[in-house]
């Protein structure tokens, strides 16, 4: 399938894994894209280690299973990794984005993996925090996808999460500005290697 980019989320229940993979594909639909935006739960409490997935095409997708290779892994606890193998079944040349205040090449190294990929850091959390008051990275971390995989153009996307974020927090103005501006710090932050 062309064009077809395959999204996995690492997270634990309350980051926001599936609520970002639920915003990105609703603005990926807005923007005329193919989509697919779903999670995969285990025991499902704050805490536990959670999946969720997106797929977002220009054409028709007809797969209807989880991402087993995908193109982008999105790691917001980086606890993760280690217990979670979250580089397994990456696509040759894809990247992998973790939450942390560490370096990339750091990151590189506790990933423990090779091979040809790019290794991307955004301090989601610190910048929840200093945003939205709360160690929530989601948002920010779809800031910093959007940054290295460009398949929605940024300020379109930036649109749609407005009016997203203005329906979810109806007349709470502060959250709806704090998301927007975490995703947009994010987009500025992110370090890749």
């Amino acid at each position: 399938m062309s064009n077809l980019v395959e999204i996995r989320w690492h997270a634990r229940g309350g980051q926001g894994a599936k609520t970002a993979s639920t915003l990105l594909a609703e603005a990926a639909l807005s923007a005329g894209k193919y989509v697919q935006g779903f999670p995969e739960y285990g025991p499902e409490r704050m805490g536990a280690p959670i999946l969720a997935f997106n797929r977002i095409g220009d054409e028709p997708i007809t797969i209807h299973s989880n991402v087993e290779n995908p193109d982008v892994v999105m790691v917001l606890d980086p606890s993760l990794i280690g217990p979670v193998n979250v580089a397994e079944g990456l696509k040759e040349g894809g990247v992998i984005v973790v939450n942390t205040n560490l370096e990339p090449e750091a990151v590189r190294q506790k990933l423990g993996v090779s091979g040809n990929y790019t290794v991307a850091t955004v301090d989601a959390s610190g910048i929840a925090v200093a945003t939205i008051g709360r160690d929530i990275p989601n948002t920010p971390m779809i800031g910093a996808l959007l940054k290295l995989r460009e398949f929605l153009p940024f300020e379109s996307f930036m649109e749609r999460m407005r009016i997203d974020l203005e329906r979810k927090f109806q007349g709470r103005q502060a959250i709806v500005e704090g998301n927007l501006n975490a995703m947009r710090r994010a987009y500025q932050e992110v370090k890749q290697a």
